[in-house]
């Protein structure tokens, strides 16, 4: 839910580059940097307080109440980026983001379709278009995801942005009239082609007084006449000399 905060506390690293990068990661640590006003921190937390912290109601727009090395003073902070390992799956790296409570951010929060479509009762295909919409709003009411009810989409109907119901203090950045959230299309229907007239299988006989097609028949019911045998000793009756 939106507003929700929760305390993350950091160790300040020393010693940064890849290297000590990777040799974090087999301890189970996740290096990162806090940005401010004033100089970047490279930081590291535990996975495990990590994931914590990430899972809460208000998912990754979570306001983190920041704690270096347990100094006691904390700084409102969102996670701005992160990198995942692409094999294993895991939060190889984070950006957070020190931000000011009294001044709106922009985010990108998830959409959400409700409802079961009339048109899915009906047999059309109900699909979501856009997944994530840009909003401009304080830390503290950044909402985690937006509902929209799709319970009254008939087949053929396309719901866009201007049709998702505005929240108080949350303003919608993307085009409303062009962002299409989503649609229900009717079902496809594969229609096979009609076979006309049946091929001739190669090697079977017409129907007596039939012709293969693209011949003539003889005149007057005449057989066509034999083609004349090839001699292969030659020409016969003729004479040497």
């Amino acid at each position: 839910m939106a507003g929700e905060r929760t305390k993350l506390v950091v160790a300040q690293r020393e010693r940064l580059g890849s290297a000590e990068s990777r040799r974090m990661r087999k301890e189970g640590l996740v290096p990162g940097v806090l940005y401010g006003n004033g100089e970047p921190v490279a930081i590291c937390i535990t996975e495990r307080e990590l994931r914590r912290a990430l899972t809460g109601a208000a998912g990754l727009h979570s306001i983190l109440d920041v704690e270096i090395d347990g100094t006691g003073k904390s700084h409102a902070s969102i996670l701005k980026d992160y990198q995942v390992d692409k094999v294993r799956g895991g939060v190889t790296h984070i950006d957070l983001h020190e931000v000011r409570l009294d001044q709106p951010i922009q985010a990108e929060v998830s959409v959400e379709l409700v409802g079961e479509s009339a048109g899915v009762k009906e047999g059309g295909v109900l699909s979501q278009v856009q997944r994530e919409i840009r909003v401009e709003a304080l830390p503290l009411e950044i909402p985690d995801r937006l509902e929209l009810d799709v319970s009254g989409m008939a087949i053929g109907d396309t719901m866009r942005l201007v049709d998702l119901p505005a929240q108080e203090g949350v303003t919608y950045l993307d085009d409303p009239e062009e962002t299409v959230l989503a649609t229900v299309t009717a079902p496809t229907v594969i229609v096979e082609p009609e076979v006309e007239e049946e091929e001739l299988e190669e090697g079977a006989e017409l129907p007596e007084g039939e012709v293969p097609e693209g011949e003539e028949a003889p005149e007057d019911g005449a057989e066509a006449p034999a083609e004349p045998e090839a001699d292969a000793a030659g020409d016969q009756g003729t004479t040497e000399g």
